[in-house]
């Protein structure tokens, strides 16, 4: 859903298109769902539409800030993500993104009182029946390497604790993609799907420069098969912000993206 959300499509669309191209799963932005409910959609009708289409729910992309220092603040967050859970719960899905959204620019949050709030949210998800992924963003000071959101995984101390992982934000916060290597099938149950060009470099590329799968330098045989070697079998959700892609038919970037997904899974022979 990210990699066509700027066709401008509705909820109801952007479900149409997935199925039409011909993916198993969606993970939608709870942007969309909102505003689909306040135009006085039904969510149930979400849901019959995306069984019939033979998807599930797999993943979906929120931006409560569960994360930040500030007290009243956080609560809030705690009562968006709760909204958000339940809507997803109510569409069948299964899992949600935990990422750093409201954590400050200039500094990073520390990483084990973050840790206690995953395991909060995490609790909150156990009564919501949908599991919250702690979620990188490379370069955030807060969560910008796979290490510092692996740890915070870890020291939640909660058996559902699992680890958003994604190509470009990987490549962005500067983490070895052998680090992957060090984790499960627990810890990666998805991955968002994407690759890189070597230009703009590190320092200055962006969400946007993302770019369809094997169109890059990302090592995507490692990824994969390094997958394999862990035991993981991740759902891969293509994720990318690329304007130029924007500009074209959303059936038509959906179908390059999925072809261009089973070819890099393919060459990899896994």
């Amino acid at each position: 859903m990210s990699t066509i959300r700027g066709q401008g499509l509705d909820a109801a669309g952007e479900i149409d298109v997935a199925i039409e191209a011909g993916y198993d799963a969606i993970e939608p932005w709870l942007g969309k769902l909102r505003e689909h409910v306040e135009r006085g959609g039904k969510l149930a009708d979400l849901r019959k539409r995306i069984e019939d289409g033979g998807l599930t729910v797999e993943s979906a992309i929120g931006f409560a800030p569960w994360i930040v220092d500030d007290e009243a603040k956080r609560a809030e967050g705690f009562e968006e993500a709760k909204r958000d859970m339940d809507v997803i719960a109510q569409l069948g899905g299964t899992r949600i993104a935990a990422a750093p959204a409201g954590a400050p620019r200039d500094r990073g949050i520390d990483p084990m009182r973050i840790a206690e709030r995953y395991r909060q949210l995490l609790e909150l998800g156990d009564e919501m029946g949908v599991v919250p992924q702690i979620e990188m963003w490379g370069g955030n000071k807060s969560i910008g390497r796979v290490s510092t959101a692996v740890f915070i995984a870890m020291e939640s101390g909660h058996p559902k604790a699992c680890f958003l992982g994604d190509v470009y934000h990987t490549y962005k916060g500067g983490s070895a993609f052998e680090a992957l290597l060090q984790l499960g099938p627990q810890a990666l149950q998805t991955f968002h799907m994407n690759d890189y060009p070597a230009d703009p470099p590190r320092e200055t590329i962006r969400d946007e420069h993302r770019v369809y799968p094997g169109d890059g330098i990302a090592p995507l045989d490692e990824i994969l098969q390094g997958f394999r070697r862990v035991g993981a079998n991740p759902v891969l959700n293509l994720e990318l912000f690329n304007r130029s892609y924007w500009q074209k038919p959303a059936i038509e970037v959906a179908r390059t993206g999925l072809a261009k997904m089973k070819a890099a899974v393919a060459k990899a022979g896994v």
